[in-house]
């Protein structure tokens, strides 16, 4: 349910100030008033909740210089502005400046009333619309982390926009360090919970005692977390770490919310890295529960290309990071990324990329030994799926192009003459990788 918005009544005269509150009082408004425009900017900024009423003719700031300061701050900020008999022509410049309406005094408060209702919607919905974006952009800027043109991850993408919108608890599978925090924040940021809180709760960072109290309370400090995040999301990391108790009181509280669940459980498993299942782990009931919809995330070595595309966004970042050039990856190296294991999966492989770019400032060292003091032998290390040359080859090809691409900022000629390719080649090359020149620029 959307927050009531306020007024702000903006008058150096005391009973002017009272009358127009308790006339917008009773007609069902909530006010604030201010003595002076000075008073009422130390509150009012940019997507206030509210609106303001401000008489025109004041000492210190006066109502058009006031009413030029809220522009600055928010120019959809709706401002409605009293005037004396003899003030109509400046009102007339108030509302050519930004004022949404204005009323002569002595007011008619029927027509205040009209005024103020107009105003609180307009405001809503701006502020509506306001958060509506913020929230898309969000959602946009979490699901652009998932970094990976594969087909595993075309799918988990696309999982995740559908199982966004469901109102189902859902159970993220999957092994250590594939991104599964990632993908929960992603799941409440595309769905319609995006305005509420997102509360995460590691299980297996408390003792039994502690984590009672974190979810359930008594905190001594703030809320527990079924209270924080109501109507929200509550995500619920390393689940099979809740004791048989605490998981009989999650699901306690599961059954007194009903369907649809006002408040939405993630919960993440990491007991697949253990060889167990999360079902091994939890009472069956709540398993049912928390996995009336599902996501599995792929491990690393299952994603093809998307290994050196991660490879290449994380050195460009700790090259940024460290002042310095990112390591130029040869095709034996992406041979070797590629057929990798990556037990630790994208977690590792940012650990390796970052010692990648240190490596390379000092001028010494090779991805090969990376791996290897990750005890990874490269000599041996395939992937499970096993790949023929040919997709290696591509691989490498794609991540080479991009690369140029990238440091030569979209300049075509700059890429044929560095990697000694034709035009036509390099068009078609291009073509087939789905790499567009416009996205370098």
């Amino acid at each position: 349910m959307s927050r009531k918005l306020k007024i702000a009544i903006v008058d150096d005269e005391p009973d002017m100030r009272e009358s127009i509150s308790q006339w917008l009082v009773l007609s069902g408004f909530d006010t604030e008033t201010y003595a002076s425009a000075e008073d009422a900017l130390k509150v009012i900024g940019a997507d206030w909740p509210g609106v303001v009423v401000s008489d025109i003719r004041m000492p210190g700031m006066d109502g058009i210089a006031f009413l030029k300061r809220l522009m600055g701050l928010d120019s959809a900020l709706p401002v409605i502005l009293i005037t004396g008999h003899g003030d109509v022509p400046m009102a007339v410049e108030a509302m050519r400046l930004g004022a949404m309406d204005f009323m002569e005094k002595p007011f008619n408060p029927d027509k205040m009333t009209q005024l103020a209702k107009k105003a609180t919607q307009a405001r809503r919905m701006t502020l509506d619309n306001r958060a509506l974006r913020r929230d898309l952009s969000e959602g946009q800027q979490v699901m652009s982390k998932l970094i990976g043109s594969s087909p595993v991850m075309e799918r988990l993408r696309e999982d995740i926009l559908d199982l966004g919108q469901a109102d189902g608890h859902v159970l993220i599978d999957g092994e250590t360090g594939t991104g599964k925090t990632l993908v929960a924040h992603a799941l409440h940021a595309v769905g319609p919970r995006a305005t509420k809180k997102f509360v995460p709760v590691s299980c297996a960072a408390y003792n039994d005692e502690a984590l009672a109290a974190r979810l359930f309370g008594p905190m001594e400090d703030g809320l527990p977390a079924v209270e924080e995040a109501r109507g929200g999301t509550l995500c619920l990391e390393d689940v099979e770490a809740l004791s048989e108790g605490l998981q009989a009181r999650l699901l306690a509280f599961i059954s007194e919310q009903g369907t649809p669940a006002e408040t939405r459980i993630i919960a993440i498993s990491n007991a697949r890295g253990e060889g167990r299942k999360a079902e091994d782990s939890l009472r069956p009931d709540l398993f049912y529960r928390l996995s009336a919809l599902k996501i599995a995330l792929p491990p690393l070595r299952a994603r093809g290309e998307d290994i050196l595309q991660l490879f290449t966004r994380m050195t460009e970042q700790f090259s940024e990071e460290y002042g310095c050039e990112p390591p130029q990856v040869s095709a034996q190296e992406a041979a070797q990324l590629l057929q990798a294991p990556w037990p630790g999966n994208i977690r590792q492989l940012i650990n390796v990329a970052e010692r990648a770019v240190l490596q390379n400032r000092r001028g010494s060292g090779s991805i090969a030994s990376l791996l290897m003091a990750d005890g990874e032998d490269t000599q041996q290390a395939t992937t499970t799926e096993g790949k023929p040359l040919k997709e290696y080859v591509e691989s490498f090809e794609k991540m080479l192009i991009d690369n140029t691409m990238r440091r030569h900022k979209g300049s075509i000629a700059g890429v044929m003459d560095e990697l000694c390719l034709p035009r036509r080649t390099l068009n078609e090359k291009m073509a087939k990788y789905g790499l567009q020149r416009g996205d370098y620029l």
